[in-house]
């Protein structure tokens, strides 16, 4: 049957307009409610915005597998994503899922089981904008943080945080290809001193907060030391340094005085002499200079780490 054109033109404004009242139906915007209330009763805190899903948080991921994972990948809206507590269900065979995920804006995550190639795999997010990795395939074997290298093509990612994490050299030296980070955090790492060259190479980095590696079997003198000082004095961008667990002499920190736009310095969990904090704040008076002092517990980890 041939439809005259005044037919077909009302036709399709009808299913236009049907289209449009589908879409904004309750029952398909409650789509992400369901979902939230879901994750909701396995623990989670979840956020919604217009009966979207735009933040969800995790402390505890003991219940969260691939279903779970497979529903957070369809919540289009979803901003934040917090799975912290052991998040093992977010492994090579789920990462798929949350690659769709193109507003995401802030990814954090604690004990995820990804190869190189399933952590190449989340630069898919082309959004992302802050990561954090706490004990990412801690000991997996083959793991060695070369994934990093696929994140060069995020180019509105700004802050980075890898921590607990048996990455080495490798992985810091696939980090340094990042360009668009402006700060970066990292300790309990495998890396060695050479590693901090390799994170000097950041061309807009303005905050570093830097701790020891973690102490191992054929670890070859620390992480972090004066010898690593002068390296960050190379880094002319830094405006925040934090400096945790190590061994530190004036004589090294005064380097720090190269830097231009140097407008805080923290030392967290160190050792360093009064006199030569006191000389260090009269050679940076433009440098508001924090120290935290070692409790007894924290120098005997420190004797520990500096094997």
């Amino acid at each position: 049957m041939i439809c005259p054109p005044r037919f077909v033109r009302f036709f399709v404004a009808a299913m236009c307009g049907f289209v449009s009242v589908v879409l904004s139906s309750p029952a398909v915007q409650a789509g992400d409610v369901e979902t939230a209330r879901a994750l909701e009763g396995l623990g989670g805190k979840v956020t919604l915005k217009e009966n979207f899903v735009t933040e969800i948080t995790f402390t505890d991921c003991s219940k969260i597998g691939a279903g779970e994972i497979k529903a957070i990948g369809e919540l289009a809206r979803l901003k934040s994503l917090t799975l912290y507590g052991k998040v093992k269900g977010l492994n090579d065979m789920t990462v798929d899922s949350l690659t769709g995920l193109h507003a995401l804006e802030s990814l954090s995550t604690e004990g995820a089981e990804l190869s190189d190639a399933g952590l190449a795999r989340l630069a898919d997010l082309k959004n992302l904008r802050k990561a954090s990795f706490f004990h990412l395939s801690f000991r997996k074997e083959g793991f060695t943080g070369k994934g990093f290298e696929a994140w060069k093509a995020l180019a509105k990612l700004e802050r980075l945080t890898v921590a607990g994490m048996s990455m080495g050299d490798d992985g810091f030296a696939a980090i340094a290809t990042i360009s668009s980070l402006q700060e970066l955090s990292t300790w309990h790492t495998f890396q060695t001193e050479a590693g901090n060259a390799l994170i000097a190479k950041l061309p807009n980095l303005n905050t570093l907060k830097i701790g020891q590696r973690l102490p191992r079997a054929g670890a070859q003198g620390p992480s972090l030391s004066d010898a690593s000082i002068p390296v960050f004095a190379g880094i002319k961008t830094l405006e925040a340094l934090k400096l945790g667990e190590g061994r530190f002499s004036y004589k090294a920190l005064a380097a720090l005085k190269d830097l231009p736009k140097l407008k805080s310095l923290l030392i967290y969990e160190a050792d360093v002499s009064e006199s030569d904090l006191e000389q260090l704040k009269t050679a940076l008076p433009e440098v508001k200079i924090e120290f935290q002092p070692l409790t007894e517990e924290q120098r005997k980890k420190l004797e520990m780490y500096l094997k």
